[in-house]
C-alpha cells in the first residue's frame, strides 16, 4: 500500500520517536565496557565510548558529574558506567548520558581511592588543624546511618547501657549500591541545615555502616560525601567498616572510630565513669576544705597567743605614747619649717645677687681683662723671639754671603761673554777676557798664555 504525505515523518520527528522510545524502555541502566576515544574538551564534558568485543556504545558525563569522577579516565581502562540511554538527535547516534562512573575490579576501585586520597590531602581536608574537638558529654547525635542495618543496632544498644538520656537522631540513608553516597552527603547537609536554623540542636554527628567489602564500603570513599564531612559545622565521628577498615570518610572526619560500636563509646562516657569522675572532684574538694579549715585555725591560735591579747593595755599606752610623741613633733614643725625657708630664701637671693646684670659685668671685664694681658704676654714673647731667629740668620749669611768670602782675600773669575764661573783653565784660552771680582771690586783680564804649576800667568 502506497504511503500517504500524512505518514510521512520528518528526519527529526522520527529520531525524537526513537529517543522517547529507548527513554521509556531504558530509564536507567548499568553498562560494563572498555573506555576508548576519550575526550575532554574545555567545556568539562567528557565523551568516550565504550565497547566490548561484539559492539561499541557513546557515552557522555556532563561536567558535574565528570567533576566528580574519583579515579582518571584513560583509554583501555575497564569500568563500570551508570545512566539513561539517550539519542544525540544531531547526528541520530544514541548513547548512554553517565551518572556515576566506577572503575571495575578491585585493583581499580584501590586506585580510584588513592588518586582521591592523594587530591583531598593536597586540598587540606585532613589537615589536623582544621579538625574540631568532640565534646564530652553530647546531649544530642545526630546518627546517618540505614536504618535496617546492624550498626544502628549496635549503635543504640551502647548508647542506651552507657547513657540512656542521651537524644539520637537518625537520618535514614542507604549506605552503598549507585547513589548512596548522594544521600550519605545530602543527610550530612540537612543535619547542619537544621543546627543552623536551631530546628534541631545537634553536638556531634555520626555517620557510620557495618563492615563489608571495598565495593560495599564504596559509597564512603566518594568525593561527595568527602566534602559534606570537610564542610559541616558539627563535630563529625566517622565509624565504617571493621578496625582493620579505611575509608575517604575516616580521614576527612573529625574523629575516625574502628567500628560503630566504637563510636558510641567514644562519643559518650558510661553514667559510671562519670560518677566515679563525680566522687573523684569531690574528695579533691573536701581535702582542700579541710586543709584550709586547719590553716585558719593555726591562723586563730597564733593570733590568740600573741602579744597584743595578753597585754591589751600595754599596747593601748604604746599607741598613746606614739601619738604624744607625734604631737610634739607637729608644734616643732612651724619653727622648723620657717627657719628651712628662711635658709633657702638666704641661698636663693644669693644666686640672684651672683646673677645681677651688675654682677655679670663686672665678671666679665675682669674676664676680658685677664684674656688681654694673656694676649699681650704672648704676643711680646712672640716678637722677641722672632727677632732672635732673624738676628741668627742674618749672622749666618754674611757668613755665607761671597762678599764676606772675597773680603778675605779670595777672588772670583768670571768669563766676559757668559758670566760663567771659571773652574778651570781649560776653558780659557788665549785672547779670553775674564771678570776679576775682588773684595772691593772688579777688573777685566785678557789671557796672552797658560803657564805651568808654579810660574806666573801673563794676562794684560
Amino acid at each position: 500500500m502506497a504511503a500517504t504525505p500524512a505518514q510521512v515523518l520528518s528526519v527529526t520527528d522520527l529520531t525524537r520517536r526513537v529517543k522517547d522510545l529507548l527513554e521509556e524502555k531504558f530509564p536507567a541502566v548499568w553498562v560494563e565496557g572498555e573506555i576508548s576515544n576519550l575526550r575532554s574538551p574545555s567545556s568539562g564534558h567528557v565523551y568516550f565510548t565504550l565497547k566490548d568485543a561484539n559492539a561499541q556504545l557513546a557515552v557522555v558525563a556532563f561536567r558535574g558529574v565528570a567533576a566528580k569522577i574519583g579515579f582518571a579516565l584513560k583509554d583501555g581502562l575497564q569500568v563500570i558506567a551508570f545512566g539513561d540511554v539517550s539519542v544525540y538527535e544531531r547526528s541520530g547516534q544514541y548513547q548512554l548520558v553517565a551518572r556515576q562512573l566506577l572503575p571495575k575490579g578491585l585493583g581499580a576501585l584501590q586506585l580510584a581511592f588513592e588518586e582521591l586520597k592523594q587530591r583531598l590531602a593536597k586540598e587540606g581536608l585532613f589537615d589536623t588543624s582544621r579538625k574540631k574537638p568532640i565534646p564530652a558529654l553530647p546531649q544530642h547525635i545526630g546518627l546517618v546511618t540505614s536504618p535496617t542495618g546492624a550498626a544502628i543496632r549496635d549503635f543504640l544498644n551502647i548508647i542506651n547501657r552507657r547513657f540512656p538520656n542521651v537524644h539520637v537522631v537518625i537520618n535514614p540513608v542507604r549506605v552503598q549500591g549507585a547513589g548512596a553516597g548522594a544521600e550519605i552527603a545530602a543527610a550530612i547537609d540537612e543535619f547542619n541545615l537544621l543546627h543552623a536554623s536551631h530546628a534541631l540542636t545537634l553536638d556531634v554527628l555520626v555517620v557510620t555502616r557495618g563492615g563489608g567489602s571495598l565495593e560495599d564500603l564504596w559509597a564512603f570513599n566518594e568525593e561527595v560525601v568527602a566534602r559534606a564531612l570537610a564542610r559541616s559545622k558539627i563535630p563529625t565521628i566517622s565509624a565504617v567498616g571493621h578496625e582493620i577498615d579505611f575509608t575517604i570518610s575516616d580521614f576527612v572526619a573529625d574523629l575516625r572510630a574502628p567500628t560503630p560500636s566504637a563510636a558510641a563509646e567514644l562519643v559518650v562516657k558510661a553514667k559510671d565513669e562519670f560518677a566515679r569522675q563525680l566522687a573523684h572532684h569531690q574528695a579533691r574538694i573536701e581535702k582542700d576544705l579541710r586543709l584550709r579549715l586547719a590553716e585558719a585555725r593555726q591562723r586563730f591560735a597564733t593570733l590568740a597567743s600573741s602579744y597584743v591579747f595578753h597585754r591589751p593595755a600595754e599596747v593601748v599606752r604604746q599607741y598613746q605614747q606614739q601619738l604624744d610623741d607625734c604631737a610634739h613633733r607637729l608644734r616643732r614643725a612651724p619653727g622648723a619649717t620657717v627657719a628651712a625657708h628662711r635658709a633657702r630664701w638666704e641661698t636663693v637671693t644669693e644666686k640672684f645677687k651672683l646673677l645681677s646684670p651688675q654682677s655679670m659685668l663686672a665678671n666679665w671685664r675682669q674676664r676680658l681683662a685677664a684674656h688681654d694681658h694673656r694676649v699681650q704676654t704672648a704676643w711680646a714673647q712672640h716678637a722677641q723671639t722672632t727677632r732672635h731667629r732673624l738676628t741668627q740668620a742674618t749672622t749666618r749669611l754674611e757668613l755665607l754671603s761671597p762678599n764676606a768670602t772675597l773680603q778675605r782675600g779670595y777672588s772670583i773669575t768670571t768669563l766676559a761673554d757668559s758670566g760663567k764661573i771659571v773652574r778651570s783653565r781649560k776653558v780659557v784660552a788665549p785672547g779670553t777676557t775674564i771678570v776679576t771680582s775682588v773684595g772691593d771690586g772688579a777688573f777685566r783680564s785678557t789671557i796672552t798664555e797658560h803657564v805651568e804649576n808654579g810660574e806666573h800667568g801673563a794676562a794684560r
